[in-house]
């Protein structure tokens, strides 16, 4: 089983961009994110800890200006917190092996597909496209990966 931690030359290679949102809670700008439009087959990892966090069949276009996914790929790859630093209660997530600043979870997703949207920012995600997700490690995840 592969293990999955905060690898410090991952956050030394960051850009300023990704260390701000991942290591310091930060949001990038909606509609700015590098993956917000990316519609090819494969699984989104974590920038720092490459862990597996959300496959491409779940992802949708919700409109928001952030990659939306309906439901992570590896559950317990994502961890859910209390987040009031908007005036408001929000759900954030983080990685669990890496800690890094994903994004937050909504309850307005499709209800047809469980209802919730992780609104997710693209500079703590790193694409895996699915023909090279075996020899990246991720094989195990192929199944779960339509062909687009």
């Amino acid at each position: 089983m592969t293990q999955y931690t905060k690898n410090p030359d991952a956050i030394a290679a960051l850009t300023p961009e990704e260390f701000r949102v991942t290591q310091q809670s930060g949001t990038e700008r909606p509609g700015t994110g590098g993956l917000l439009n990316n519609n090819a087959a494969g699984i989104y990892v974590d920038i720092v800890s490459g862990e597996p966090l959300f496959a491409s069949s779940d992802k949708y276009e919700s409109g928001c200006g952030w990659p939306s996914f309906t439901k992570p790929i590896e559950p317990a790859h994502v961890a859910e917190s209390e987040d009031h630093t908007m005036g408001t209660l929000r759900t954030e997530v983080r990685s669990v092996h890496g800690d890094s600043h994903l994004g937050h979870v909504f309850t307005d997703g499709p209800a047809d597909r469980g209802g919730l949207r992780y609104c997710i920012n693209s500079a703590s995600l790193r694409f895996v496209a699915r023909g090279d997700m075996k020899a990246q490690g991720y094989g195990a995840y192929l199944a779960q990966v339509e062909d687009i």
